[in-house]
């Protein structure tokens, strides 16, 4: 159970710093840490257990027909990364409280961040496939919403578009490849997957496996050719940047490969693909960093450096080199999220980043000066600090590691990459620091407060510490995570800062020397670099986004023209063609159910019902005509349900259409009472020869069916209907019990639908659209007596008896026809009258109810039942009943989906009302004549005027 609570935590606590802004930026910011801390000590309680190599395991059984359960599971590389994003986390959540300025709203930023950590959090800790795609492409989305933050910034609305395509098409991929590989293992549980590699890798859809989640991995991870997107990014508040590109998002990738080591890694596929991306990639983005002179543009290509390092390290497929990447995934953590914060800090006191007007900050910075180039040197691989150590054991592999039978290869191009990183991380520290102040900064830089420096002074004080004792602090850790990643073939592993004179110290020299000359000559290497040719990866996919937005653009204009009959056609084309095709590529035989005699009342009823299809379509242009006889069809299919002993669903059809007709009578008033002629004769014959085509079709499969036998899970449902859900009306035991998720899902379904329909008609009174309303006049001359009295008699009536049915009908539902469809539907059409018989105002004002809460009234009701059951120990809605002895009444029985049944029955009256108030609304507006005060025009109790004045 702990281990959801881990990642549900952030979840949860993102709905807080919403509602603690308003109580100050202090309280949003430590209720934001206070959420981070407690899933932080969570995890901390389990991590004895973990470096004992001990698997912490929960889980829960979700939807196991389709194999997705809510497993979750904790191991070293779990724990390794749980602990970076989380301690990180903490990390820079107090950073962004000093960062962020008064205009930011700072609420939303920790907001998006917790999203984005219970995310990664997810990712981590999932043992089950389907769900970490989940949590997959929630990393996509709220890292999304965190690069664009600043949505006044154009370049942060560019990069959050970028790492959002870029991201979630390599998901999309992902998704591909992780169902493959559930596939191959026959489940799609992790723990499963990773002990059956042999069966993994012997079956043929290994390869096209192992290229789909590659190219989620590399995309995520920003590795060629997908790096392009990460620098991009940095337009994002430097606590994001700090926090996606040091630990968390662009770790994902990283992390996927890491955990899926054991069963994938090994191949000349794996070897060739994932060390020479890496490779690559690792030399690519460090010559490119080396000429970035924005200080955040630096570091996004330094990252990707150093992710393809780590790429590198693992696609080597040895325990060593896997050993060395998890080490360098701590180490690129810590010196690297200290970097991008200190980068922050010097922007936001001197008011720029772009490295060319730095310099000097030594003498006005001290202290922010110090934690960036202890950072830097860690980052260019200078002892004794802990990038040292991981880059001597990433040169120490890459040395013994020949490439397509050359043994010089991978060594000159790891060596070469790290005289870029030793040359980018100096620039950083002395270009920036180094030399006299300067006299024209935008703003007059100093150390800011303590509490803007000390989270990366914590970092920094990481760095110095595993650099001087890597075994005692480090080592557990790495031995534990490593050990996950090869599954259990770690040799006996120790950190150590010296390993003596090896060829990895060699290259670590050159490496060093190399950085330092190239640094010396660096405006020779600026102009050589400006001079020669280096493609743009950005112009490239805003050329190819361009291309794709115009074939787009074509298919839409050329297929998505607008036409309902187009897409009708086609839509119905497309089934006769596909039902054709079936019914003639297999044989088939007659079916043995014996044919019924045609009764004279259901011949009769086929002929009503065919009747008003046919009067509709010949008569569709007359509107009022065309909704009388869709009428006619709806009453004529209700009486059928009757014929066919279904009451329940006569009930329902004939309240349904009572109702429908007349808001689509209501809504009528506003159109023209003829729609114009638009479709051609050869149109029409088209339409014609589909209809009748796809009604044979229609007709055919279901006297195929109906002459067939067949078995049907309604027996279940007679039996269980008393048993299971203590009623003897099937249908509507059906409805609240055995289907009652669906019912639910419907009613808040039909409550959208109410308010979609207000809220679109809100439209129509506001702005231009109300002042075209108020012009409006009405096509034909509306009757002088609005509201007449026997209409006014007869509802008020009818209404306490309508009211008295509808409870009537809720309350007997479960045992006979009815229950709270029905009976809001009944109720509905009692109101509705009322509205008609005296107005829109006269009613409203007496009957002042807020039709909308009704809806959420009904929902929340109807949901609680459900809860009921769950905190009862039940499945969610499952109902409970009962038989009661009362006094004089004698044995009642009492179920819980008698309250389902109020809440369906409350959203349908809801959702009915408010449309119905909404189009009366819109009436008023056009009627141009004064509300009435009196219930109907002419009252015969009320004396006419001249009698009241000569009464003594």
């Amino acid at each position: 159970m702990s281990l959801a609570l881990i990642v549900l935590l952030p979840f949860l606590g993102a709905l807080l710093p919403g509602l603690l802004i308003r109580s100050g930026r202090n309280a949003c910011a430590t209720a934001t840490a206070s959420v981070t801390v407690l899933a932080l000590a969570l995890l901390l309680v389990h991590t004895p257990a973990v470096l004992r190599g001990e698997v912490v395991q929960a889980g829960w059984d979700w939807l196991p027909g389709l194999g997705l359960n809510a497993n979750f599971f904790l191991d070293g590389l779990g724990l390794l990364f749980a602990g970076l994003i989380l301690g990180i986390g903490l990390l820079i959540i107090i950073y962004a409280r000093f960062y962020l300025s008064e205009k930011d709203p700072m609420g939303l930023f920790y907001t998006y961040l917790l999203l984005f950590q219970g995310a990664m959090v997810g990712v981590v800790l999932s043992d089950n496939i389907l769900l970490l795609l989940v949590f997959w492409e929630l990393t996509s989305l709220s890292s999304f919403l965190l690069i664009g933050y600043w949505r006044h910034l154009p370049a942060g609305r560019q990069g959050a578009r970028m790492a959002l395509a870029v991201t979630g098409g390599g998901g999309l991929a992902m998704i591909a490849g992780m169902l493959l590989l559930g596939q191959m293992a026959g489940s799609y549980d992790l723990s499963v997957i990773l002990e059956r590699g042999e069966q993994i890798q012997a079956s043929p859809l290994y390869l096209p496996a192992l290229l789909l989640i590659l190219v989620g991995c590399f995309s995520k991870s920003a590795q060629f050719p997908f790096h392009f997107w990460l620098p991009h990014a940095m337009a994002a508040p430097t606590p994001v940047s700090a926090y996606l590109h040091s630990a968390t998002m662009v770790k994902a990738g990283i992390f996927l490969l890491a955990r899926l080591w054991p069963v994938l890694a090994g191949t000349d596929a794996w070897f060739y693909l994932v060390a020479t991306t890496g490779l690559f990639t690792m030399v690519l983005a460090a010559g490119i960093a080396l000429f970035k002179d924005d200080l955040k543009g630096l570091l996004a290509y330094s990252t990707v450096s150093h992710l393809g390092l780590v790429t590198f390290l693992l696609g080597l497929g040895s325990p060593m080199a896997a050993a060395a990447g998890v080490f360098h995934i701590i180490n690129h953590a810590t010196f690297k999220a200290a970097l991008f914060m200190s980068a922050g800090i010097v922007d936001h006191e001197t008011g720029t980043r772009q490295i060319p007007r730095l310099g000097g900050l030594m003498h006005l910075m001290p202290v922010t000066a110090t934690l960036a180039m202890v950072a830097a040197a860690s980052m260019a691989g200078i002892p004794p600090f802990n990038g040292f150590i991981s880059k001597e054991m990433m040169l120490e592999q890459a040395a013994h590691t020949p490439w397509a039978g050359l043994p010089w290869l991978v060594p000159a191009a790891a060596t070469l990459g790290a005289v870029f990183s030793v040359a980018y991380a100096l620039r950083y520290a002395v270009h920036v620091f180094w030399g006299p102040p300067r006299g024209d900064y935008p703003l007059k830089p100093h150390d800011p407060a303590a509490g803007f420096w000390l989270p990366p002074a914590v970092l920094v004080a990481l760095v110095v510490v595993i650099g001087l004792f890597p075994d005692q602090t480090a080592g557990p850790l790495v031995r534990s995570a490593a050990d996950a990643v090869t599954g259990g073939a770690l040799p006996d592993l120790h950190l150590y800062l010296w390993h003596g004179l090896t060829p990895a110290l060699g290259m670590s020299v050159v490496a060093l020397l190399g950085g330092s000359a190239l640094l010396w000559r660096y405006h020779d290497a600026w102009a050589r670099w400006r001079a020669g040719p280096h493609p743009e990866a950005k112009a490239m996919y805003d050329a190819a986004m361009a291309r794709l937005v115009a074939i787009s653009q074509y298919i839409i204009h050329t297929l998505h023209n607008g036409s309902l009959q187009r897409y009708m056609a086609v839509m119905l084309a497309t089934a006769l063609v596909m039902g054709y095709v079936a019914f003639t590529g297999a044989g088939h035989l007659p079916g043995t159910q014996e044919t019924l005699e045609v009764s004279p009342v259901a011949g009769v009823l086929w002929l009503l019902m065919a009747g008003g299809c046919w009067l509709a379509v010949v008569r569709h242009r007359q509107r009022l005509l065309a909704v009388v006889a869709v009428s006619v069809v709806g009453l004529t299919v209700s009486l059928g349900f009757l014929y066919l002993s279904a009451p329940d669903l006569a009930l329902t059809q004939i309240s349904v259409e009572v109702v429908t007709t007349v808001l689509m009578l209501l809504a009528l008033y506003f159109l023209p009472k003829r729609s114009p002629e638009e479709s051609s004769g050869a149109r029409k014959v088209r339409d014609g020869a589909l209809s009748v085509l796809a009604g044979l079709g229609v007709g055919g499969l279901c006297w195929a069916v109906l002459t067939r036998d067949f078995s049907t899970i309604s027996g279940y449902y007679l039996d269980q209907a008393v048993p299971g859900g203590g009623g003897t009306n099937v249908v509507n035991v059906i409805l609240v019990d055995f289907r009652g998720f669906d019912t639910f899902g419907e009613i808040i379904v039909l409550g959208i639908a109410g308010l979609a329909i207000y809220a679109l008609l809100e439209g129509a009174l506001r702005g231009p659209a109300a002042a075209h309303l108020a012009a409006w006049k009405g096509d034909m001359p509306r009757a002088a007596d609005r509201h007449p009295i026997m209409m006014v008699v007869a509802t008020r009536v009818m209404l306490p008896l309508a009211l008295l049915v509808g409870v009537y009908i809720l309350l007997r539902g479960h045992n006979m026809p009815g229950g709270g469809f029905i009976a809001g539907l009944v109720v509905s059409i009692a109101l509705i009258m009322q509205y008609m018989a005296s107005g829109f105002q006269w009613a409203a004002r007496r009957m002042a109810v807020d039709y909308d809460a009704l809806i959420g009234l009904g929902v929340l009701v109807a949901g609680a039942t459900g809860v009921a059951a769950m905190v009862g120990g039940h499945p969610f809605l499952t109902s409970a009943h009962d038989y009661v002895h009362f006094p004089l009444v004698g044995k009642v029985e009492l179920a819980s989906a008698m309250v389902f049944d109020v809440g369906v029955f409350l959203t349908v009256v809801g959702a009915v009302m408010l449309a119905l108030a909404q189009v009366s609304r819109l009436g008023l507006a056009a009627s141009h004549e004064p509300a009435n005060e009196d219930p109907m025009d002419f009252d015969p109790s009320t004396p006419p005027p001249a009698a009241r004045r000569d009464h003594p």
